[in-house]
């Protein structure tokens, strides 16, 4: 499975384009839509580079959603988790209350697990609450 529209939409409007490396509220650098890994103070990409690291990054995550989850997804669930996973990263997920009662089958309690992961540094930030408003709808949605 492979995150669908729905899925990309909600990372790139929630990450927003950022052509120049900056600091994330977490404290770590950032650039495009999102990316993280290997990205150095003073970087620079463009809107193509930006989508080219978009896709790399959401197969790291969709091969993350497959090998932890060991339940039925469907696209939306998924595009919802892989969104999450995203932003949260492997670890924190592969930890997380949410996994595990998802794994039991208990789909109703993952919009409510995903309103907890409001924070970064330690302070509750209004953009992660929407954001997790938005993947728990999108987890619930009928495909």
């Amino acid at each position: 499975m492979k995150t669908g529209s729905k899925g990309i939409k909600l990372v790139k409007e929630f990450e927003g384009f950022k052509a120049q490396a900056y600091l994330c509220p977490a404290n770590v650098w950032t650039i495009g839509y999102g990316t993280t890994s290997g990205v150095k103070k003073g970087q620079m990409v463009t809107e193509e580079q930006a989508i080219k690291l978009l896709q790399d990054d959401l197969a790291k995550f969709e091969k993350a959603v497959k090998n932890l989850v060991r339940v039925p997804l469907n696209q939306d669930q998924f595009d919802a988790l892989v969104a999450f996973v995203y932003n949260i990263g492997v670890g924190a997920f592969s930890r997380s209350t949410l996994l595990s009662l998802l794994n039991q089958g208990n789909y109703e309690a993952v919009p409510e697990q995903l309103l907890r992961w409001n924070k970064a540094g330690g302070r509750v930030l209004s953009g992660l609450a929407r954001r997790r408003q938005a993947e728990g709808k999108l987890f619930k949605s009928e495909v």
